[in-house]
Order: structure tokens, then C-alpha cells, then sequence
């Protein structure tokens, strides 16, 4: 599972197998994880045990780096 993006702690990463369902990416801190929809639109699919302020946060963190995100994706499952 390659993380993509380290940041304030939230690790940002794919499931290898994952590759044939929709863009999304995890991330995961402490004993909290989540997992997003990158496409169509940015979306929650889940956040477990993140408070809403760390939810905001990790929103704001894939908005800012939304086309790195996009790129790792299309780059690990292009292979």
C-alpha cells in the first residue's frame, strides 16, 4: 500500500488491489482513518474516529494537493 502524501501527521495512501473501483485515496492517524472519492467530485466515504476539525483539515489538505493526488493514482494503477 504506497502512500502518497505525509502531512501533520495524516498519511494519505491506495490499496494496491484497489485499482478498479473510482479514484480515491485513505488516509489514516493515530486510530482514526477515512477514505475519499477523488472523482467525480471530492467526496466522504468514511471517516472513522477523526473529530470534525480533523475532518475539515484532511478536506483541506486533498483540495490543496488534489492534482498530486490525481497524478500518483493514474500513475500506480496505470502499471
Amino acid at each position: 500500500m504506497p502512500t502518497v502524501l505525509y502531512i501533520n501527521g495524516y498519511r494519505f495512501f491506495f490499496y494496491s488491489q484497489e485499482g478498479n473501483e473510482p479514484m480515491h485515496i485513505h488516509v489514516t492517524k493515530s486510530e482514526a482513518n477515512g477514505k475519499l472519492w477523488l472523482e467525480p467530485v471530492i467526496k466522504v466515504a468514511y471517516f472513522i474516529n477523526f473529530t470534525v476539525r480533523q475532518q475539515r483539515e484532511i478536506m483541506q489538505i486533498i483540495e490543496n494537493n488534489y492534482p498530486l493526488l490525481k497524478r500518483k493514482w493514474h500513475e500506480y494503477f496505470s502499471k
